[in-house]
């Protein structure tokens, strides 16, 4: 009956046209609410999408699209990693995973984990028994048995002059170096780090310590993380208490950060960290930053015999880098792998419960009921239930999607009876025998 009412066809279209194109608005909200793709979802994609696997296999791994360097070839280091320091991508390697000895890079790793152990300020007076152990032919700094210390002399004495003696200090004043070995072993698992094995906190060679390009650049990119640790790998000369009082000059030995014999200083560099043992031959952690990118650089006992070699081939892995970031593919991440996914139960328990809070939304659930489920969800997976609490808001906004589908049909069904009133107008106008019914008279 109602569509008798319609006096004429011109409101009739003029009805069609309106809740076509309110159908039509219904979804613009719908599509605005879509997330637009960012650079950083680029990069997140893409790493997502790398095999794992590919940087345990052997040889160099570049994934370049068009027009994209390639690798440099003067490269004779039996591993190095090109990596992104802010997000992890590694933009190239060669033998990755290769477990090589990692000389006093390993430092890295003993500074990330024990520089937030002992708070700063803390003076400390060194006795023989500190310094007892320490290797013969290692690096030192200095440190004197009878003198007292600043912790951050002492850290200057790590980075700068490559200590063995201020790391045994140090490791003394976290609590044993075994258990600094167990505490290092146990950091490096936590960062994803799995071909180190820790045997001597300073590096020095010992049976069956190793480390790999991959993990290094993983404790060179944690260590930059921390405020304390990259202002004192960026420190190119301090002053390092002496006896009576006095002090003498240190010089950080990374020789791209200083430019020294012969090495230029590399524009942009923030550090990291060198090494030299006769087992493991020369080692280095860099870092560098143009703009707004970090890279680092790790490059393990170059091969090709030439003076300061591990210093020019990270110049050049670096140059690379900067030029080629654009235009690759992450070949994989430093990031730590995602722990394992919660078992098919309590997964079972969260979809339910979205499902109840969605229905709940569109008005098609009883209250009751909905709190019912959420108890029930709450219960048997209390960790859970904590995690849906914590969501951001927008996420319980989330089941308005289901409604815009809603009031699009509405609107076509509305446009379709508008259409129907159009056509039944034009019928009726083509035969004047059965005039237009006049509406009814309140």
């Amino acid at each position: 009956m109602i569509i008798r009412w319609f006096p004429r066809p011109a409101f009739a279209r003029t009805v069609a046209l309106t809740t076509g194109l309110a159908g039509l608005l219904a979804l613009v909200p719908a599509a605005l609410s879509v997330p637009t793709a960012t650079a950083s979802t680029s990069t997140a994609d893409a790493l997502s999408r790398a095999d794992p696997s590919l940087l345990y296999r052997p040889g160099t791994h570049v994934r370049a699209t068009s027009g994209a360097p390639a690798p440099p070839k003067d490269v004779s280091a039996l591993s190095w990693v090109v990596a992104d320091a802010r997000t992890g991508a590694v933009l190239g390697a060669h033998n990755a995973h290769r477990a090589l000895a990692p000389a006093s890079t390993l430092k890295t790793l003993f500074a990330v984990t024990v520089l937030p152990r002992i708070p700063s300020g803390t003076r400390h007076s060194v006795t023989r028994a500190d310094l007892a152990d320490v290797g013969a032919g290692s690096s030192m700094v200095g440190v004197a048995a009878g003198q007292t210390y600043d912790v951050a002399d002492l850290w200057r004495g790590v980075f700068l002059s490559s200590g063995n003696d201020a790391v045994r200090v140090l490791a003394g004043m976290n609590g044993g170096w075994k258990s600094t070995i167990k505490q290092m072993q146990a950091k490096a698992k936590e960062l994803g780090a799995r071909d180190t094995r820790v045997v001597s906190p300073d590096g020095y060679d010992e049976p069956g310590q190793v480390s790999s390009a991959y993990d290094l650049a993983v404790f060179g990119r944690a260590g930059l993380k921390m405020p304390a640790f990259a202002k004192h790998c960026a420190t190119v000369e301090a002053q390092f208490p002496g006896n009576r009082g006095s002090t003498f000059g240190i010089r950080n030995t990374n020789k791209l950060l200083t430019g020294a014999d012969g090495v230029r200083r590399y524009r942009g560099l923030i550090g990291v960290k060198n090494g030299y043992t006769t087992n493991a031959g020369n080692t280095l952690i860099v870092a560098a930053r143009r703009g707004d990118r970090t890279l680092l650089a790790t490059v393990m006992n170059p091969q090709s015999g030439v003076s300061q070699a591990v210093y020019e081939e990270a110049r050049s892995l670096l140059d690379w880098g900067f030029k080629a970031a654009p235009a690759v593919t992450p070949v994989g991440s430093l990031e730590p792998p995602r722990p394992p996914s919660p078992p098919r139960q309590a997964a079972e328990e969260e979809k339910r419960g979205l499902i109840a809070r969605a229905r709940r939304a569109v008005g098609t659930e009883p209250v009751a009921a909905t709190a019912t489920a959420t108890a029930t969800e709450s219960a048997r997976a209390p960790h859970l239930a904590g995690a849906a609490r914590a969501e951001p808001s927008d996420r319980q906004s989330a089941p308005s999607g289901y409604v815009w589908p809603l009031v699009f049909i509405g609107a076509a069904c509305l446009a379709a009876l508008a259409l129907f009133a159009v056509r039944r107008s034009a019928r009726r106008r083509r035969d004047p025998a059965e005039p237009y019914p006049t509406p009814p008279v309140p």
